[in-house]
């Protein structure tokens, strides 16, 4: 299984705990929205790459 974690701002320690339980044995990416100019076509490889499985956005 594939998991994306999409995250709108800078995670803090809960978010990378939970994110981590969730990813644990699995493989999985993350996209920072956050950090400069992000590239959403990339982004957008990225979620249908994930097509099927799960697509996560934290806050």
């Amino acid at each position: 299984m594939k998991i994306l974690h999409i995250y709108k701002s800078e995670p803090d320690q809960t978010t990378k705990t939970l994110a981590g339980i969730l990813s644990q044995g699995k493989e999985f990416s993350e996209f920072a929205l956050y950090q400069g100019e992000p590239d959403y076509g990339k982004l957008i490889d990225l979620i249908f790459e994930h097509d099927h499985d799960k697509v996560i956005s934290w806050w």
